[in-house]
């Protein structure tokens, strides 16, 4: 990388597209690694005034945040501004976009902010240099690390914000200043990695005279002098450190330095050797994060042939993401599971899973996610950055080139697993959610619906025990009837029949036939429906909920979207974006265009809400009146239509 009189000019691989850029589209670039500067196309800008140059330091450090008046004054003259000081910053600010351009220097919120590309900045360029350098060093590769330090380094051209007044910029010189010694440290740590201790020896001599209290420089030095033959050097520099520390801080060198001399006096024969060969990289977590899947996993024979086919083009150039969306108790997570279990031999390295509690009042954290999937894909606490963004960048980073599953379950929405996907070929995701995410850009929607009565036999059959269910089979078909063939309520069902041995099948479908029990009949343990569709029924907004506990007032296997809007005493526009809601929460279901229908469990469930929550009593008894109403002049209008005039 070079820099020139026209600015730093670095393309760094992987680097983020563009924001934005003038209005002209020329080409403008920015230094604060050394002084203040400008460019459009290589040509130098005037940047004014050293309070106009703190000014755009200040709007410059910023990463194109909006920084407000007062914080501009604070940063240009700190405790003590002149009493014009706000007429100044609109001075040097008019100035300064006259140079720059409108779209450039911009003002939002009562203050200003400068929107530019994202390589725009040197300091951006030497961020992102270092974050490849480091990634670099993490994966053995010293040579490269080496060579990006050098880079990153090499854009300092003097002292960082040079002639820069106020406060800020003096804060901000310092911790530059800091972080490029830093970066410094690390570089001549690489050269002696690498075999360069001869080369090093006058530049850390220099360094440890400009800070020579900085005692990481003094160890370097000394390791520089020893490995170039020069032991005696080595050993003198550790007792000057000594007395300096003694004389300055009253304190002794740190255990490190002292245990580096003791090393040097014994003449080491590791320490005289550099790191030349790099260090072999710990081999990757493999992380198998998957639930057990259910040994009486039955039927979906169709489902499981689907997802598999679709979580094997993984393989090829492309990061297959399935989404099942289903009603709560359909058996989306076991179905996953399932899958995902069939396809561990396509993902060697490795298989994550999360309970995203979409379904319930407090989702989790895209970002609290992240943390979890990074720490199990190996990436060390202190390694692990703060943002969402950074966290998503950094997973998906650590998953190029590995080939593993990712199963979401329980999802609230696309926004949530967005950041949680895998960004390259090779990786899948399965996702679950109550809702159908249409808005999920390429992903392979599957709508689960409830078994068929042959599925649901076999999986009651295969809890209960193929003799209690022989001698009662029409029972049994009652039985998974009643459940509405819903897996949940299957398991449910059976599984209190198996734990009940004095209990036959015909007993618990006679329980089961009583509509108004039904649903306190289906629970068992932790399990229970009524609990599944309640977390459903938890999460919709007012007008939603009332529509779902009204229209399960409704007999009838299905109604129809003007007879709806009749029964809520809504527009029929209005009742129709009501439903369609229900619809994608998976509480209802479309049956054909302009008609919608419940299953059997939910409108059980919608009922007894309507009993529960609605506050009116009459608004029930309305309700169904509207419903008549509406259904006696369609009768009279079609009986008008088939016999005009016969009243």
């Amino acid at each position: 990388m070079d820099r020139d009189d026209h600015g730093p000019r670095v393309r760094v691989p992987g680097q983020r597209a563009p924001q934005q850029q003038s209005a002209d589209g020329a080409d403008l670039r920015f230094s604060v690694l050394g002084p203040v500067r400008a460019w459009r196309d290589g040509e130098a800008l005037p940047s004014g005034s050293p309070q106009q140059r703190a000014l755009l330091t200040a709007l410059l450090l910023r990463d194109g945040r909006t920084a407000t008046a007062s914080e501009l004054i604070d940063a240009i003259w700190g405790e003590e501004p002149p009493s014009q000081a706000l007429a100044a910053v609109r001075t040097y600010a008019s100035r300064l976009r006259k140079v720059l351009d409108p779209q450039t220097l911009v003002s939002a919120a009562g203050g200003y902010a400068i929107r530019t590309r994202n390589d725009a900045l040197d300091l951006t360029i030497a961020q992102e240099l270092v974050a490849g350098a480091e990634k670099a060093r993490a994966g053995g590769d010293r040579a490269q690390a080496r060579g990006l330090f050098s880079k990153a380094l090499g854009l300092w051209d003097g002292e960082t914000l040079a002639s820069v007044p106020g406060p800020y910029a003096e804060n901000q010189r310092t911790r530059l200043e800091e972080w490029r010694l830093q970066l410094t440290e690390t570089r001549l740590d690489l050269d002696l990695e690498v075999g360069c201790h001869a080369e090093a020896v006058s530049e850390l001599t220099a360094l440890t005279a400009a800070h020579p209290l900085r005692e990481r420089l003094r160890e370097l030095l000394m390791i520089a002098l020893y490995r170039s033959g020069r032991q005696a050097e080595a050993l003198a520099v550790y007792a000057d450190t000594r007395r300096l520390l003694a004389d300055e801080l009253g304190v002794d060198p740190r255990p490190e330095l002292s245990q580096l001399q003791q090393r040097i006096l014994q003449a080491d024969e590791e320490l005289a050797r550099p790191a030349d060969e790099p260090a072999p990289a710990p081999a990757p977590l493999r992380p198998a994060q998957l639930p057990a899947t259910v040994p009486d996993f039955t039927g979906r024979a169709s489902f499981v042939r689907e997802l598999g086919d679709r979580l094997a083009t993984a393989e090829g150039s492309v990061m297959a993401v399935s989404a099942l969306a289903g009603i709560g108790g359909v058996g989306k997570t076991t179905l996953a599971v399932h899958v995902a279990h069939q396809a561990r031999q396509h993902f060697p390295d490795g298989q994550l899973y999360v309970d995203l509690q979409g379904a319930g009042a407090r989702a989790a954290e895209p970002e609290t996610v992240l943390g979890a999937f990074l720490r199990a894909l190996g990436t060390a606490d202190s390694a692990i950055p703060d943002s969402l963004d950074e966290r998503a960048a950094l997973y998906r980073s650590t998953l190029d080139g590995r080939r593993i599953l990712v199963l979401l379950d329980n999802a609230h929405d696309a926004a949530q697993i967005r950041p949680l996907l895998p960004g390259t070929a090779g990786c899948a995701a399965l996702v679950t959610s109550r809702v159908r995410m249409v808005d999920l850009a390429g992903a392979h929607l599957v709508d689960l619906d409830v078994m068929s009565p042959e599925e649901a036999l076999q999986l009651f059959t295969r809890i209960v025990g193929e003799e209690r269910i022989d001698s009662e089979r029409e029972a049994a078909l009652d039985v998974v009837a009643a459940c509405g063939f819903l897996p949940l309520a299957i398991r449910i069902a059976a599984s209190r029949l198996a734990a009940r041995r004095t209990w036959t099948v015909s007993v618990l479908a006679a329980k089961l036939a009583d509509e108004r029990r039904r649903l306190d009949e289906l629970q068992a343990g932790d399990l229970a429906v009524k609990a599944t569709f309640e977390l459903g029924y938890g999460q919709l907004e007012p007008a939603q909920a009332r529509a779902f506990r009204l229209l399960g007032l409704a007999d009838g296997p299905d109604i129809s979207l003007t007879a709806a809007a009749a029964l809520l005493n809504l527009e029929a526009h209005v009742a129709e974006d009501l439903l369609e809601a229900l619809v994608d929460t998976s509480l209802l279901e479309s049956a054909a265009p302009g008609r919608y229908r419940y299953h059997d469990l939910v409108r059980l469930y919608a009922r007894s809400c309507a009993e529960r929550d609605e506050q009116d009593p009459e608004e029930r008894e309305l309700a169904l009146s509207r419903l008549l109403d509406f259904y006696l002049a369609t009768a009279a209008g079609v009986y008008a239509l088939e016999r005009p005039g016969d009243r």
